[in-house]
């Protein structure tokens, strides 16, 4: 990577909202180029996990949950928050467990991603997890979860034809696919 000075010159910074989640600042800068301008960054409370769980027959499982800031459903790989100076594997083994009831003996991680650079700080962690047994699901009072199984082939045409749109889905699936096609097929 190339690790370049910052371009942009912060003047003054403030909060302009906040709440257990997120933080919405507004800050006056100098651009790259000089010159004034403002600028907004979404700070973000919490790591996003994501988990793939892989079953014995290369299948997994797909949560779906109607989406408030999109105001649409989405079907994606389950996940969660963890808290800064959290354990993300922790994190990401109480979350299956939580959405999906699933208990999962074996963890890889897969990939990090930044959901949206350009107005975010957001960071995430994605894993799969394999050699997995079932126990019932305990979602969080907020969450109305639809539970899918569905084969990792059928995941990726998922996220091919547009019908998973969610990043961390979409990196996770394409993430996996790289690294262990054998599942697959």
């Amino acid at each position: 990577m190339n690790n370049k000075e910052n371009p942009w010159k912060t003047l003054e910074k403030k909060t302009v909202y906040e709440n257990p989640w997120i933080k919405v600042e507004h800050h006056e800068v100098l651009n790259p180029s000089g010159q004034p301008g403002v600028y907004g960054r979404v700070a973000f409370q919490n790591i996003a996990i994501g988990i793939i769980p892989i079953d014995q027959n290369n299948c997994t499982f797909l949560v779906g949950q109607f989406r408030f800031p999109l105001n649409t459903y989405s079907w994606e790989i389950p996940e969660g928050g963890c808290k800064l100076n959290t354990d993300p594997l922790t994190t990401a083994k109480r979350e299956l467990k939580e959405e999906t009831g699933i208990v999962a003996q074996g963890w890889e991680k897969l990939q990090t991603i930044h959901t949206s650079n350009s107005v975010t700080d957001e960071f995430g962690i994605i894993y799969s997890a394999e050699n997995l047994e079932f126990f019932e699901a305990i979602p969080d009072e907020d969450e109305d979860l639809k539970i899918r199984r569905v084969s990792l082939s059928e995941a990726l045409t998922m996220v091919k034809q547009g019908e998973i749109t969610d990043s961390l889905s979409i990196a996770g699936i394409l993430r996996l696919h790289l690294e262990r096609p054998e599942l697959f097929d």
